[in-house]
């Protein structure tokens, strides 16, 4: 993938993000289960969307300072059926509250279907 962009993106419920606000944090089941955070660029940030979300209605977008965050971001394969070669960023450690810039609803079409990424944070 091109150098980081200058935000990364974090899926999540409204009800984790009252969760993570609570507790400082945002520490989704992945970080103990694989060892890191599932992150994305924007332009691809539809992909795990329709892939684990489709149709829900509760979904938000954290807005992440790359630079503000304290662990390391790798950028790995995501899952057969992606794009060839398309790799996604993980973080390996928890999102701190403070790299959050800014949080955005993002909500799927009529059809349970999430459109492409179409805000202005490249």
């Amino acid at each position: 993938m091109a150098p980081t962009p200058r935000v990364l993106l974090h899926l999540c419920t409204t009800e984790e993000w009252a969760a993570a606000q609570a507790t400082g944090e945002r520490r989704p089941p992945s970080l103990n289960d694989q060892g890191f955070v599932h992150l994305s660029a924007p332009e691809q940030v539809h992909l795990p969307a329709n892939r684990l979300f489709a149709g829900r209605k509760d979904m938000i977008v954290l807005h992440l300072d790359p630079e503000s965050l304290a662990d390391p971001v790798r950028w790995e394969p995501g899952v057969p059926g992606d794009p060839e070669a398309m790799n996604f960023p993980h973080l390996y450690g928890p999102i701190p509250l403070g790299a959050v810039t800014s949080v955005t609803p993002y909500e799927p079409d009529d059809d349970g279907r999430f459109a492409e990424w179409a805000h202005t944070d490249r």
